[in-house]
């Protein structure tokens, strides 16, 4: 049943007006500086477009005087924006790729290191969110006259992501295409690269119930788990957009203090055609068996096999605890 529960069910309106002005110390902190930055290249991104995008980047910055270094590495380049954003010269670090890219880097580095992601991906999902452009001019344009801002990260066992988690089928989608990634001579991905997968998932994946308890860690010490809600399909939402920019938690705002939770309780084909019309249409709020929920902390676990996936990355399996982390990441954003 769509609805809330708790005290972290309250009024969206009010609730995330009042989370928000509590935090505007850490949303804005102010105007970006620093005449250093570094590229971490992804070359299979886009696909196989990430290295000729980033020669690019790198002439058109360093025409309003930057400096860059382009690395391949992505140890390499924490390493070099940690040393910098020390002496105070680093204007950002920017990851020339996709979701994948943009996860790692927020992975990789410390709190305060400020991040920027030239959307050279498939989905491009946080790129688009946070107004990055894909054309080279406006995104340097954009990167001189940013403004650093704080993002909120969700947090599932140690990985951080900045979109979304979700498990299940979407999730088995996701491992397949990764796997089949793995072992191809290219290691690049499109749209056409889960055509397969997605038709195995169809006849092959068995939808598994999904238990979800608000609480997460806590829970542990309880002798048997709260069930909150079960699902067949779940997702968790720091920003909105889901897949191909499909608006799936239109209220999250990765800046809000708050995960969205979406729990579809009936599985198979028909029932995903179903909610997937519903989406396209923007009516899945309206669903009686859609579960929403706000949190900051959530167990999700099954009795089955059930993978998850972050930010259209392989997680692992259930169970995993997520948690929401205020502030974790800062983006070098282009004025809007």
């Amino acid at each position: 049943m769509l609805g809330h529960a708790g005290p972290e069910g309250a009024s969206r309106g009010t609730g995330r007006a009042t989370a928000l002005g509590q935090q505007l110390h850490w949303v804005c902190p102010g105007m970006a500086h620093g005449d250093r930055v570094i590229l971490l290249v992804n070359p299979v991104a886009g696909p196989g477009r990430g290295r000729r995008l980033a020669d690019r980047l790198a002439m058109a910055l360093q025409v309003h005087g930057i400096q860059v270094e382009l690395v391949g590495e992505l140890f390499q380049a924490a390493e070099a924006a940690k040393h910098l954003h020390a002496a105070g010269r680093l204007r950002a670090l920017v990851g020339v790729g996709g979701d994948g890219t943009a996860a790692a880097l927020a992975n990789a580095t410390l709190p305060g290191v400020p991040l920027a992601f030239f959307p050279a991906g498939t989905s491009n999902l946080v790129a688009k969110q946070l107004g990055y452009s894909a054309h080279v001019d406006r995104f340097v344009r954009g990167l001189i006259a940013g403004r650093q801002v704080r993002l909120d990260a969700g947090c599932a066992g140690d990985r951080l992501f900045l979109a979304m988690l979700g498990c299940g089928f979407d999730a088995a989608v996701v491992h397949q295409v990764h796997a089949r990634r793995a072992t191809s001579n290219s290691g690049t991905i499109s749209y056409w690269s889960y055509l397969k997968p997605i038709l195995h998932s169809i006849r092959n994946y068995e939808y598994p119930e999904i238990c979800v308890e608000l609480g997460g860690l806590a829970l542990e010490q309880e002798n048997e788990p709260r069930k909150v809600s079960t699902g067949r399909w779940v997702f968790v939402f720091n920003l909105p957009l889901y897949g191909w920019g499909l608006c799936f938690a239109r209220g999250a705002s990765g800046r809000d203090g708050w995960l969205d939770l979406y729990s579809f309780e009936r599985g198979g084909f028909w029932a995903g055609i179903r909610y997937l019309t519903q989406l396209q249409l923007g009516w899945h709020h309206r669903l009686s068996r859609c579960y929403w929920q706000r949190v900051r902390q959530v167990r999700l676990w099954s009795s089955g096999e059930v993978p998850y996936q972050l930010d259209g990355d392989p997680g692992g399996r259930l169970p995993v605890d997520v948690q929401l982390l205020p502030g974790r990441v800062t983006v070098v954003v282009p004025p809007r």
